[in-house]
């Protein structure tokens, strides 16, 4: 009997446990005090300090941080939004998590996992404030500050072992501050390659779950373990210096990377038809890529001939072969005026196949338009033999920032020496004392290099790009730039003035293969020039 009254005590002393928690649970949950008082509403200068103290968390980050700025223009473009980016963004959650639930359910035994209903509400986030940080390099960066307080309806179903409960999602907030940095930034719509996302400190993720009509959020060591899961889980995947990166563009045709090399020999040229009144013409065949800033490549002049032979070679760097064509234009040098032009064609690179020599005898036509009569006159032929050869992928860099210090020097390039490689970006605080509309010209090698005037334009961008193939490393040479203001309404009073310059000591990018630097300009006041460089050997 002793052994029997023994179990009995221990089952109703477990019985009362159970209904204890249940009803203690219950009242807790639905017994309020209905004594509630209307709070007063005082002014900010009339609150004491430990009650300032209380809501300083809540005062929004533009208020205590004067390098974050207000963003009530973008809250106010959510607000419009929200009913629409409320719909995009849930079809994008099923669309995501669907797939991956049904792949992860069958291990765990269960039979069903769905959204019967997802909704973020009428709520829409509130940005705080906002920092955004300038560099010299090509990306944006904010930090902006928001808060979610949202009234979503998220139930979602799940069905085992016959049986099909629904768990609701209520009273979600999120209060986080990341990191959003764009880059690299390209003259390609959207205009960046990459969204990367860090999280700068553990973000506030509070919300509730309820089963059966049951907060069950409300036990309090269930609520607190949930609390620290999330914010560890979160940190450990997002908390800077980790990343979430989201790609938008490729690199590669959004910053039009080289990616193959075309090698164009220019044989000969039949059948000219002369330029000159007297005397035989003097030719010579001009080739570029269309899409291209740099500059044509030439052939030598062959004097007094309407039937020159060339067997002249030429590398020419290949940025989108579905796009970029070869223009080949032949011409009659003159010593003095306007060089008269003898017929041109062009090539399509995506008729070629790489690696494979195409040997083309070319018409020369008058222009490119199909409907235009007088090309049917015959102006003579030219001989090319053409060969793409596209880079292997494990000489493509993979990351855009990291093209200057992968990326080998074109196919040709002389052994020991290499491709330099400026890039003129923007300048800053340019001031003529009759005119400003800069250009940059560059000196270097006994050639000369100039970037587009930007007319009235204190503060110009030019994102130009100009190399140079070199025998030998320039360890001992300098790069001469010269901001240059010229103007035609000046007259012969003031037709060209200098804004400053600069000579920029090569030796330094061919130790590090890369610098990107903004330099004082000398005899300037306070004007900048942007200059990336690059060494590429071969």
């Amino acid at each position: 009997m002793g052994v029997i009254s023994t179990i009995l005590g221990a089952f109703g002393f477990g019985i009362g446990i159970v209904l204890g928690l249940v009803i203690g649970y219950f009242l807790f949950m639905f017994i309020q005090s209905s004594d509630v008082q209307t709070p007063e509403v005082k002014p900010l200068v009339e609150q004491d300090e430990p009650t300032l103290q209380r809501m300083f968390p809540e005062i929004p980050v533009w208020v205590k941080n004067p390098d974050h700025d207000r963003v009530d223009w973008l809250n106010k473009f959510i607000e419009l939004m929200w009913p629409y980016l409320d719909k995009a963004i849930c079809k994008t959650i099923l669309a995501t998590t669907e797939p991956m639930i049904k792949e992860q359910t069958p291990q765990y035994k269960i039979d069903e996992v769905k959204f019967d209903s997802l909704t973020l509400g009428t709520l829409p986030p509130t940005f705080q404030g906002m920092k955004v940080y300038t560099t010299d390099e090509k990306e944006m960066i904010m930090e902006p500050s928001f808060k979610w307080a949202a009234n979503h309806n998220i139930l979602v179903g799940i069905k085992a072992f016959g049986l099909r409960p629904t768990v609701q999602v209520v009273d979600l907030q999120v209060f986080a501050a990341p990191r959003i940095t764009l880059k690299p930034l390209v003259p390609t719509f959207p205009c960046f390659c990459k969204i990367l996302v860090s999280l700068m400190e553990k973000p506030h993720v509070d919300f509730g779950l309820k089963l059966g009509g049951a907060d069950l959020m409300s036990i309090p060591v269930l609520y607190g373990f949930v609390q620290e899961l999330i914010k560890d889980q979160v940190a450990n995947m997002y908390l800077w210096p980790k990343v979430l990166e989201v790609a938008i563009l490729d690199p590669a045709k959004a910053m039009k990377r080289p990616v193959g090399m075309l090698t164009v020999k220019v044989i000969k040229a039949m059948k000219l038809k002369k330029k000159d009144l007297l005397g035989a013409s003097d030719p010579y065949a001009k080739l570029q890529l269309t899409d291209e800033k740099l500059p044509s490549k030439k052939t030598t002049v062959k004097h007094k001939n309407l039937n020159p032979e060339w067997n002249e070679e030429f590398n020419l760097v290949v940025k989108d072969p579905e796009v970029q064509a070869l223009e080949i234009m032949v011409y009659d040098w003159e010593s003095v005026g306007k060089h008269d032009k003898m017929g041109m064609n062009v090539v399509p690179l995506k008729d070629l196949t790489p690696e494979e020599p195409k040997i083309l005898t070319l018409d020369l036509l008058k222009n490119m338009d199909p409907n235009d009569t007088q090309n049917d006159k015959s102006r003579g032929q030219i001989v090319l033999i053409l060969i793409y050869k596209p880079f292997g992928e494990d000489h493509m860099p993979t990351d855009a920032e990291e093209v200057s210090a992968t990326q080998k020097a074109p196919v040709g390039t002389p052994e020991g020496g290499g491709l330099l490689v400026v890039i003129i970006h923007e300048g800053e605080d340019l001031e003529g004392k009759h005119h400003t509309n800069p250009s940059v010209r560059m000196h270097f090698h006994g050639e000369e290099r100039r970037t587009k005037p930007m007319k009235k334009n204190r503060d110009p961008r030019w994102e130009e790009e100009f190399s140079f193939t070199l025998d030998e490393p320039p360890t001992n040479e300098k790069l001469h730039l010269e901001v240059v203001s010229t103007s035609k309404r000046m007259g012969f009073i003031h037709p060209k003035e200098s804004l400053g310059y600069i000579d920029i000591n090569l030796a330094d990018v061919v130790e590090n293969k890369r610098i990107n630097e903004k330099y004082h300009l000398i005899d300037s006041k306070n004007g900048k020039l942007q200059v990336e460089l690059h060494w590429r050997t071969a």
